[in-house]
């Protein structure tokens, strides 16, 4: 854990926020800015600051938000389908440096 993460402090649950799921490995919370109208982030517990930083050891992390992002898609209405989007690095938007993916759905999104 990083004393100076926000997800960190969210995951000791030092600042409060609505959770949706949460397991071992990962906790899920709704954005505070949505993008769609089902908009969570799927935070792995374990700090790491993005997908190029990890060890080889920290790759189930991965398998972790894929597996949380399966479970919640079992929730939605319809097909479940879903966006899941990580951003690596500042350059893509990416503003808090511990690895995080975004679960958009609800909507057609935009196409990149």
């Amino acid at each position: 854990m990083s004393v100076e993460c926000v997800f960190c402090k969210i995951i000791d649950r030092a600042i409060p926020v609505t959770i949706v799921a949460e397991n071992d490995d990962v906790l899920v919370i709704q954005d505070r800015s949505p993008k769609a109208p089902v908009h969570y982030l799927i935070i792995p517990k374990k700090h790491t600051p993005d997908i190029v930083s990890m060890t080889a050891d920290e790759l189930p992390l991965a398998q972790a938000i894929f597996a949380m992002a399966q479970q919640l898609s079992r929730a939605l209405p319809g097909k479940g389908d879903f966006r899941l989007l990580v951003n690596n690095g500042s350059g893509v938007g990416q503003s808090v440096f511990h690895l995080h993916a975004h679960f958009l759905a609800g909507k057609k999104l935009a196409d990149f």
